[in-house]
């Protein structure tokens, strides 16, 4: 299994994204740039300081899957702002991404929800994608 929140995690979910067909067909229209997933910093856990997996996605496809510090993901079109145990959720498809934005769940602090709900397909397959990803948590 690959640690969460991590760079191997990030470049695992990058191969999983392009390996999912669905993703690739609800996202063929997707121009509006990177998404930036901030994990909040819980040093109890050894997250010391916010960082985000940066997900530079066009058309169907993630051009690369990296950490970021969270300086670096402030600049992304689209940041997703959660802690370490709502992203869990999304990972264990146990929240959806879009339902947890709508709920304040997860924190859209910078984008425009309106094309976020025009893609929850895509959303969804994202989250699908990352359950292909042998994920091992910090606070397991």
């Amino acid at each position: 299994a690959i640690r969460f929140p991590s760079a191997e995690w990030c470049t695992a979910f990058a191969q999983a994204i392009n390996a999912n067909p669905g993703y690739r067909a609800a996202a063929k229209d997707w121009t509006h740039g990177a998404v930036a997933m901030v994990v909040t910093a819980e040093p109890a856990i050894g997250i010391a300081e916010d960082m985000a997996i940066w997900l530079d996605v066009d058309r169907g496809e993630c051009r690369s899957g990296r950490l970021v510090s969270r300086q670096e993901a402030d600049t992304a079109p689209f940041v997703i702002v959660a802690s370490h145990a709502r992203w869990k959720e999304v990972i264990k498809k146990q929240l959806d991404p879009t339902k947890g934005m709508m709920q304040n769940k997860l924190k859209l602090t910078k984008g425009h929800m309106p094309t976020i709900v025009k893609y929850v397909t895509a959303n969804k397959e994202l989250v699908e994608s990352t359950s292909r990803v042998p994920t091992q948590f910090v606070d397991e």
